[in-house]
C-alpha cells in the first residue's frame, strides 16, 4: 500500500487560484489533503519529466504559453515561461529521449517544439500551422488538441477542428516533417489519441462525435487505417455530450473514456488483438462536466475531476473485468480539469 502525489490542473474562471495537489492513500482508499501550490490563469494542461520538471499550459497578460516549475518544492518555483501572442495550448508532451517539449495549441492550430535546456529554460525549436475546417459549429478553423508520441517516436497530432490526425518525424534537434495525414469522418471532432501496447492499434477519440475509433498503425510510414467505431454514450442520449480524456490498462485490455454532459466514463473491452472494441459498462462520475481522469502506478484506483461542480471522484477497479466501482465523490478540487500523478 502507498501514499500517492496527484497534480490537478484547473480552470480559474469561478473559484480556483491554479494548480492544486493532493494525496490518494490507497491503504485507506481515499484522497485527502487537497492544497494550494501554484498561482497561474487557466492551467488545464501539465506534464511532468523525469527530471521532475512540471510544464503548465498560461494564460498572462493577453499571452499563452508554457510554463516551467521545479517539482521538488512547495509552493512550485517558476524557471521559465515561453509566452506569445495569442491563446494558450490544450496540451503538453514530453520528450525524454531527444529532451524536447511539444504544445499543441487549439485556438492556434499550431504544434510547438521546444528544447529542455540544461539550466532548465525552454528554446522554441519548430512551429507548425495547419489549416482547414470541418461541418460543425465548433470547427470553423484548425483546433489542435493533442500532440504527443507514438510508440516508435513519432510526434501524432489530433485536430479537432479539420477532423485530421498528422504524423510526423522528429530530428533530434526539435523540427518537424509530415509523414502521414489520416482524415476521420467529417464531423468526428477528434480530441485524443492513445495506443495499444504493442502499438499496433491506436484509439481516436472524437469529442464532437462521441464515438471511439479503432485505427490500425503502421510504423512503417506513421500512416493509420480505420478498422472500427463504437459510441462513448448510449444511444438515447439526446442531450449535449463532449467526450474527453481517453486512458487504456498497461495490458491493453481495457478503454476508459470520459463523458462531459451524460457525466459518465465508459468502459470498453478491447478483443481480438485489440482491433475491436465493446462498452461494457456505463458508471456515473457523481458530478458534472467530468474532465481528466488518471490511475496510480497498479491502475487499481482511477480518479475523475468534474471541473463543474469542483468535485473529484474515486474508483477501484477491477484488474478482471476491468469494471469500477465507487469509493468517493465527495472530495473537493476547485474547476479541475487535469489529473496527474507525481
Amino acid at each position: 500500500m502507498a501514499v500517492y502525489k496527484i497534480l490537478f490542473g484547473t480552470y480559474t474562471k469561478r473559484v480556483s487560484k491554479g494548480i492544486y495537489e493532493a494525496e490518494l492513500d490507497t491503504e485507506k482508499k481515499l484522497l485527502q489533503n487537497s492544497t494550494f501550490v501554484g498561482g497561474l490563469k487557466n492551467p488545464t494542461y501539465l506534464a511532468i519529466s523525469k527530471a521532475n520538471k512540471v510544464y503548465a499550459v498560461e494564460n498572462r497578460d493577453g499571452q499563452g504559453g508554457v510554463v516551467t516549475f521545479d517539482n521538488s518544492v512547495r509552493p512550485l518555483a517558476e524557471i521559465d515561461a515561453q509566452l506569445s501572442e495569442g491563446s494558450a495550448p490544450a496540451y503538453i508532451g514530453v520528450d525524454e529521449d531527444r529532451q524536447l517539449v511539444y504544445a499543441g495549441y487549439y485556438h492556434r492550430g499550431t504544434v510547438e517544439v521546444y528544447r529542455i535546456n540544461d539550466d532548465g529554460n525552454l528554446t522554441l525549436t519548430d512551429t507548425w500551422q495547419n489549416e482547414g475546417s470541418g461541418p460543425r459549429p465548433e470547427q470553423g478553423s484548425s483546433h489542435i488538441h493533442f500532440s504527443n508520441l507514438t510508440p516508435d517516436n513519432r510526434l501524432v497530432a489530433v485536430d479537432l477542428g479539420t477532423d485530421e490526425v498528422i504524423t510526423f518525424d522528429v530530428s533530434d534537434n526539435g523540427k518537424l516533417a509530415e509523414a502521414a495525414r489520416f482524415k476521420a469522418e467529417d464531423g468526428f471532432g477528434p480530441r485524443h489519441i492513445r495506443f495499444s501496447p504493442d502499438g499496433q492499434y491506436a484509439y481516436l477519440l472524437g469529442e464532437l462525435s462521441s464515438l471511439l475509433s479503432v485505427l490500425k498503425y503502421n510504423s512503417e510510414d506513421g500512416s493509420f487505417e480505420h478498422v472500427q467505431t463504437a459510441p462513448t454514450i448510449p444511444s438515447d442520449w439526446t442531450a449535449h455530450n463532449g467526450a474527453a480524456a481517453i486512458r487504456i490498462s498497461k495490458d491493453g485490455r481495457f478503454i476508459y473514456v470520459s463523458n462531459r454532459g451524460n457525466n459518465s466514463v465508459a468502459v470498453f473491452k478491447t478483443t481480438n488483438l485489440g482491433s475491436e472494441i465493446e462498452r461494457i459498462q456505463l458508471i456515473s462520475t457523481e458530478g458534472e462536466f467530468p474532465r481528466d481522469m488518471n490511475w496510480d502506478e497498479s491502475e487499481q484506483f482511477l480518479v475523475v475531476a468534474n471541473q463543474d461542480t469542483d468535485n473529484v471522484s474515486l474508483y477501484a477497479r477491477d484488474d478482471e473485468s476491468g469494471e469500477l466501482s465507487l469509493l468517493q465523490k465527495d472530495f473537493t478540487v476547485p474547476e479541475g480539469v487535469r489529473v496527474l500523478f507525481e
